[in-house]
């Protein structure tokens, strides 16, 4: 496998990177996409740190998608991998403030061009935006993201579209 991920850089991961590498292909998802998925989470799992929500968000919608009890793909894996390394300092837990506004959460950018955002999404953006490295967001098959990557370019987020 190629290395993508620089030692210790720290990344953000949607799900679906998880679960597009466990080989749930979508129409998006070809088997080249599957591939890329699994070689930057292998190379996570290798030598990246990976950035969490300290309300844990993340990690609940990894374990809706995701099998920690032995499953062969490697996005079950990862989800493994997390568990083992939970405070090792791989994993990185950065506060974010979920709120009732139309943002999701204090983090989240007050942009009129985000409004549109998936809410279920704003989780990713929150960490990224709250983390002093703006670490880079791992993104699959969820195409909407294209729709704002100008408006998050802007704010200094930076997503790797893997698909």
């Amino acid at each position: 496998m190629t290395d993508n991920a620089e030692e210790g850089l720290i990344y953000i991961v949607d799900t679906n990177v998880a679960i597009v590498a466990n080989g749930n292909l979508s129409e998006q998802a070809t088997p080249a996409c599957k591939l890329a998925c699994a070689v930057r989470l292998n190379d996570i799992i290798k030598k990246g740190r990976l950035a969490l929500d300290n309300q844990k968000l993340i990690f609940d919608e990894y374990k809706k998608y995701l099998n920690m009890k032995g499953q062969p793909g490697i996005g079950d894996a990862f989800i493994r991998w997390i568990l083992v390394n939970w405070a090792t300092g791989r994993c990185v837990w950065i506060a974010i403030t979920p709120n009732q506004e139309q943002n999701g959460f204090d983090e989240f950018p007050l942009d009129d061009r985000l409004t549109e955002f998936d809410l279920a999404d704003r989780k990713f953006i929150a960490v990224c935006m709250a983390h002093p490295e703006k670490p880079l967001i791992l993104q699959a098959v969820d195409l909407k993201w294209g729709n704002f990557k100008e408006a998050f370019s802007d704010h200094g987020i930076e997503i790797e579209f893997l698909c």
